[in-house]
């Protein structure tokens, strides 16, 4: 290529900065790789607790029932087995009233395209019956694990209203309301 052998001094600098570039490289490499698997586990744990919120609900709900039984689908939730890349269902059932909630991961490590908290999983709310159906009226709204600096949290948007809060129990409950 037409160079001298011998390597200059500004040669030298040149691959020292190279070679701290590439060391550098390496470095966030690893930090994305740690960042991952904590997001992962992140998401495995927010899983379990929006299933454990649905499971609490149920329960309380079918200890004051007398005459018929509230369903949760899947009854019991393995974190092991979440695949976050795949869409998790739950489903609250009752005489033909469905609570449906379906979610999975953002697409890279968190999110502010549909919600303007960072997020690390999407989905969404669905509540209806047969009547519902019927007039294809079915009530779904937006459902994100929030990262937030108070404390990680389920939170469900209304694009109708902009209203926002927790997924907890008292939004299960109206809800339920709704469609009964």
């Amino acid at each position: 290529m037409g160079r001298s052998k011998g390597t200059s001094s500004s040669d030298q600098q040149r691959l020292r900065r190279l070679a701290q570039n590439i060391d550098r490289l390496a470095d966030r490499d690893e930090e994305l790789l740690r960042r991952e698997r904590e997001t992962e586990a992140l998401r495995r744990t927010a899983a379990g607790q929006l299933h454990a919120e649905c499971l609490s609900f149920v329960s309380e709900l079918n200890r004051l029932l007398q005459r018929t039984e509230v369903r949760l689908d899947p009854d019991a939730f393995d974190i092991t087995a979440f695949e976050p890349d795949s869409s998790t269902l739950i489903q609250i059932q009752v005489r033909g009233r469905i609570l449906q909630i379906a979610f999975t991961a953002t697409p890279g490590l968190a999110s502010t395209e549909e919600f303007r908290i960072p997020y690390i999983l999407e989905g969404t709310v669905r509540a209806f019956n047969q009547e519902l159906l019927d007039k294809d009226l079915i009530e779904e709204q937006l459902l994100f694990y929030t990262l937030e600096s108070h404390g990680n949290m389920w939170r469900y948007f209304d694009t109708r209203s902009y209203r926002s809060g927790p997924f907890d129990r008292e939004y299960l409950t109206n809800l339920m309301e709704e469609v009964v």
